[in-house]
């Protein structure tokens, strides 16, 4: 059957671009104000994010999967889980998202999620990115040392999407199109430490293949 399927950007998280991903320095003092404030504060910020989305979709046609938590709600958690970030400003947990059209719900779901993994993957190379350049800051990896695993982890896309996990399903929406066919939008979270042992697997192979011997290198400046 065919599906036809559409990759969406994330709405509150970094935008992957397939040659160098970078976190601005307005990202990351953002960052530094979640970790400051409370939970009381995040949950009102995330309440009224996620209500004015939620009327923004409903009023684009988006449904509630069968037994599924109203919009609103499913929004609130997201947004919850995504305000999370540990002392070094790296999200507990990491987010992905895509929708896919599909002749049923069933085929468009599974696409859906498929493409959200995809985007997972990305956005772990994103993040990871950002966590080897905090290391050359902090002079515990050198900048060729530090060039050489940037290059790996961009390369590794595909193989830290399927070294993918467990992941949490955090929404889960559906529209009917004019032509009847289902577009199905989901988004998931994948736990932090869960996604820096993908990335580390599957640098590790990336490494080695090349013949280079960061691996201790490595461990140690990013605490794996």
């Amino acid at each position: 059957m065919k599906v036809v399927s559409i990759l969406c950007v994330l709405l509150w998280a970094i935008c992957v671009t397939p040659s160098f991903a970078q976190i601005s320095k307005e990202q990351v003092k953002e960052r530094k104000l979640m970790k400051n404030s409370s939970r009381s504060e995040l949950m009102q910020k995330a309440t009224k994010v996620a209500r004015k989305e939620a009327k923004k979709m409903g009023k684009e046609g988006w449904l509630i999967a069968p037994g599924a938590l109203p919009i609103e709600k499913q929004l609130d958690k997201a947004y919850m889980m995504s305000y999370e970030y540990d002392d070094n400003m790296f999200p507990n947990y990491i987010m992905g998202e895509a929708m896919s059209i599909g002749e049923n719900y069933d085929a468009a779901k599974m696409q859906a999620l498929e493409l959200a993994k995809q985007n997972l993957a990305g956005q772990i190379q994103t993040e990871v990115t950002a966590l080897i350049e905090n290391t050359v800051a902090n002079k515990q990896l050198s900048q060729e040392q530090a060039a050489s695993v940037t290059q790996s982890v961009m390369a590794s896309k595909n193989l830290i999407s399927q070294s993918i996990g467990r992941t949490i399903s955090v929404m889960e929406v559906y529209r009917t199109l004019a032509n009847k066919n289902k577009e199905v939008l989901v988004r998931i979270a994948y736990n932090s430490q869960m996604a820096k042992e993908a990335t580390k697997k599957a640098v590790r192979e990336d490494l080695e293949k090349k013949g280079e011997k960061l691996h201790e290198d490595l461990d140690k400046a990013l605490g794996w």
